[in-house]
Parts: structure tokens; sequence; C-alpha cells
């Protein structure tokens, strides 16, 4: 079983950037690939990018491609999110999300959930 909590959310102006951090615990986070999705008020979960078990293969949603970026740090039981170029549609609660199978972009390829952090964009 794997823990996973984000952080790092929070109000930014656009234009700007954020770093969102999940911190894993529990067993074999290392194996895990790493996903991340956002839920913007009143729509449904979006992919949002994903990343190997060794970091050796990112995977993007074209809204995002060229200005987010996912990298991991096994030794801290932690997968980063970095947002620059922030738009205001890139408001949502993000999630990072693990699963076993590879990288993917579909909900139901991640088994472990965090709960979630705010990240606000204004104008």
């Amino acid at each position: 079983q794997v823990q996973l909590v984000e952080s790092g959310g929070g109000l930014v102006q656009a234009g700007g950037s954020l770093r969102l951090s999940c911190a894993a615990s529990g067993r074999t986070f290392s194996g895990y690939a790493v996903g991340w999705f956002r839920q913007p008020p009143g729509k449904e979960r979006e992919f949002v990018g994903t990343i190997s078990w060794n970091g050796g293969s990112t995977y993007y949603a074209d809204s995002v491609k060229g200005r987010f970026a996912i990298s991991r740090d096994n030794a801290k039981n932690t997968v980063y999110l970095q947002m620059n170029s922030l738009k205001p549609e890139d408001t949502a609660v993000y999630y990072c999300a693990g699963g076993r199978i590879g990288v993917s972009a579909s909900i139901s390829a991640y088994n472990y959930w965090g709960q979630g952090t705010q990240v606000t964009v204004s104008s």
C-alpha cells in the first residue's frame, strides 16, 4: 500500500510558476508510475502528465505540454510537478496518483490517490 500527499498549491498570477510535490509513504513506491491529474471546478478529473517508475519517461496532456514538467526523486519518495506559464484555465485541484502498470493517461490505471492540492491562477 502507498499513501500519497500533495502539497505546494496556492494562488498565483497568470504567467507565474508553482511546483507541486507528491510525497509518498508505504511500500514499493519506487516501482510505481506516478500520474498527475486535475479537476477544475464543476468539471471532471483530467489527465495532466505522468512519469515512469525510474523517471526515464514522461508524458503530458497537450494542454500543458511545454509548460509543465514532472520529475521524481525516489530516494526522497517524492514526485514533482513544475508548472510554468500558468494560465487561469489551469485552476483546479491537482492530484497525484500511483500505479503499477506503467505510464498511462487513464484514471483507471492508478490505484493510489492523494487528497489533492488547490491551484488557483488569477488573471
